[in-house]
């Protein structure tokens, strides 16, 4: 599957750079089957996932020796790490990069179906679940990407996200170990950083993507770039337009989950729609269950990227399918008529029915967010014995009034899908990947 450290692209020097650390791809296989000879027979093993050569090679030497790899969140708590170690079963490993094996170290190898990586999902609705991918669906993903992002061994890869998530790991570690791209990891992912790695290609949150366009200086940096992709929560069409101006680049969206890799993109051969994540990558098909009458419903979705199920939780797995085979993504999303989609929401807390309406957060958050005065927003539905839900926006915002925003949205959108209520707040909760966690917004009694 890494079919750059294989002698497929070359080899130099800093071929993978992490947190200024660089490796060639000789040294990072023979860390990994080191490794890999470790690791031999074990059913699966784990690894503290911090930005680093060793977890990079860690992850590559399981891939080797046909052990699935459970990567754990550097910061996690000890009750999280306690519950990831215990349900996957996996031993945790300290990787030594200055640790070398022979070649024969990995003669293993996976078998095709054989679980390569186990991801644990973020808990937000009960104890984290493993992800089960095996190693075909991971390089299904990777091929599908680089031909929509037309990636290849003549780019650079630059990123600065966490490795235990798809989007820095699969993406970013093991996008450039198939592809034969260079890496440069920046550690922690600063404008200043992004913009003194002279990149090719470029990786982020909107998290990262806000602060590069806040940071001129930074942003001009990003010029001699040919592509900026930006995923794991939807951007805002205010920093889309900030990145064109500032670096002369409209960044792609993408689309995914933990159970499904990537799934949607924009194209590198398309001008790229801002609030849209593109179209189905390749081998992918997707459908829209909505109710009569409704241009919006629940994303649906098959192809070869979907993960093999829940360790040990074949009901959770069954559930998350539909009678016919398609996997529920939970998420509500609209296509056009170009094909393009547009993800509203989660179905959970995203899909709001109020007086009769179905309203999605997603299109009231980015109203809120072409008010000069507000840099933060989400929006949320509450019970509301009239309403059914009403709707609720949090903001972080200066120098503006409630009922200024709820007249703004109401001029933009349909007045129905106006904010009822504005709630003020210095900052929103994220995790680890930027996305904003509503529920910590709401009391107990409006969850």
């Amino acid at each position: 599957m890494l079919t750059a450290l294989h002698g497929n692209h070359g080899d130099r020097a800093d071929a993978v750079t992490i947190a200024g650390r660089s490796t060639s791809y000789e040294d990072l296989l023979g860390a990994a089957r080191a490794v890999a000879a470790e690791v031999a027979g074990a059913p699966a093993f784990a690894v503290t996932a911090t930005a680093s050569l060793e977890t990079v090679a860690a992850v590559v030497g399981g891939l080797l020796a046909g052990v699935p790899v459970v990567p754990l969140p550097p910061d996690a708590g000890p009750a999280e790490r306690e519950h990831i170690l215990r349900d996957s079963g996996a031993v945790l490993v300290e990787a030594d990069f200055a640790r070398r094996a022979a070649a024969s170290a990995d003669t293993g190898g996976a078998r095709p179906g054989d679980p390569a990586l186990i991801l644990y999902t973020s808990g937000t609705t009960g104890a984290p679940k493993g992800v089960v991918h095996t190693g075909e669906a991971l390089a299904a993903g990777l091929d599908a990407l680089a031909d929509a992002w037309q990636w290849t061994a003549g780019d650079t890869l630059v990123h600065g996200l966490p490795l235990f998530h798809v989007h820095g790991l699969v993406l970013g570690v093991l996008g450039a170990l198939r592809t034969g791209s260079r890496l440069v990891h920046t550690g922690r992912p600063t404008p200043q950083a992004y913009a003194a790695a002279g990149g090719s290609l470029y990786f982020g949150v909107p998290t990262v993507w806000s602060r590069i366009a806040a940071d001129p200086a930074a942003a001009a940096g990003l010029a001699g770039a040919r592509l900026l992709v930006s995923g794991s929560a939807p951007l805002p069409t205010p920093v889309f337009g900030a990145l064109e101006r500032l670096t002369g680049h409209a960044p792609l969206e993408r689309y995914g989950m933990t159970e499904t890799l990537i799934t949607l993109s924009a194209r590198a051969d398309a001008a790229p729609r801002p609030g849209t994540v593109g179209t189905p990558v390749a081998g992918v098909r997707t459908r829209i269950a909505a109710e009569p009458g409704a241009d919006i419903g629940e994303l649906q979705l098959t192809g070869p990227t979907l993960f093999s199920g829940y360790l040990g939780r074949p009901e959770a797995t069954a559930a998350s399918y539909t009678e016919d085979g398609w996997f529920r993504t939970g998420d509500i999303a609209a296509i056009d008529a170009d094909g393009l989609h547009r993800i509203v929401g989660r179905a959970s807390i995203d899909m709001i029915k109020s007086g009769g309406y179905r309203i999605g957060a997603g299109e009231v958050e980015n109203a809120l967010l072409d008010h000069p005065a507000v840099s933060e927003a989400a929006v949320v539905g509450v019970p509301d014995a009239d309403l059914g839900q009403r709707i609720v926006a949090f903001v972080v915002a200066e120098g503006v009034g409630a009922a200024e925003l709820t007249d703004f949205v109401a001029t933009h959108l349909s007045v129905h899908k106006r904010p009822r209520e504005v709630r003020f707040v210095a900052s929103l909760p994220r995790n680890a990947m930027g996305k904003p966690q509503k529920r910590l917004l709401l009391s107990p009694e409006e969850r």
